[in-house]
């Protein structure tokens, strides 16, 4: 069902399948924290991944490990790196900055704390005039394109809840795969499983843990 990337007697890292929630939700179905305390009984979540959401995530064997880390998180101490492959052409080139607040809207979604004509684009990324929500930063940089779609790394710089599906979707590049935001009935668009993967974590207290990207990402950025 996962694979380890990594285990110490403070941590484990696993590789996340997509497809699986994290924790119990409303579908009923078998969750990925039920199977892990199967095998690992003591192990805590320090962050959560959404259920398409493929890659690595983080588990506390110690209860010191998961307030130190946990810490981390909350004061942005940890880089995060994900991969997705999006609609369209992304720019290439340089790295672009998202810097969009959010929101919540309507069920459960969230969404750009403004209106979306009144965002505004520049040489630097995108930005708008807005007092509203919460302070949400992604950096974007296109490391590939296909014929209809794009592969991105990003590095969020906030940790807002789908603060990557929205700002994507907002600026015109939605996730391929993403049945929440964007049109995934569109060609473009249309995949059997969300296309992010968290790729890379960094815990400025010394760990790092990778996860290789996934070869349907380039299977699926070349149809």
């Amino acid at each position: 069902m996962f694979d380890i990337l990594f285990t110490d007697s403070e941590c484990l890292a696993i590789d996340k399948p997509s497809g699986i929630s994290v924790l119990r939700d409303r579908s009923g179905q078998e969750n990925l924290y039920a199977l892990l305390r199967e095998h690992y009984p003591d192990a805590k979540l320090v962050h959560r991944l959404d259920k398409g959401t493929s890659g690595v995530l983080l588990l506390a064997k110690t209860d010191n490990f998961r307030k130190s880390a946990s810490k981390l998180f909350e004061t942005r101490q940890v880089v995060k790196f994900y991969v997705a492959v999006v609609s369209g052409r992304f720019p290439i080139g340089k790295t672009y900055t998202i810097n969009l607040p959010l929101r919540r809207g309507r069920k459960s979604r969230f969404r750009v704390a403004g209106l979306r004509s009144d965002i505004q684009a520049s040489p630097h990324g995108w930005t708008i005039n807005s007092q509203d929500g919460l302070v949400s930063i992604t950096q974007v940089r296109a490391l590939e394109h296909g014929p209809r779609r794009s592969l991105l790394l990003l590095k969020p710089q906030t940790g807002r809840t789908h603060q990557l599906r929205v700002h994507l979707a907002w600026i015109g590049h939605p996730i391929v795969g993403d049945s929440l935001y964007g049109s995934p009935n569109s060609a473009s668009q249309s995949n059997s499983r969300l296309m992010l993967h968290s790729h890379r974590l960094i815990l400025s207290s010394g760990y790092n843990f990778t996860s290789a990207i996934p070869p349907s990402f380039t299977e699926v950025l070349r149809d």
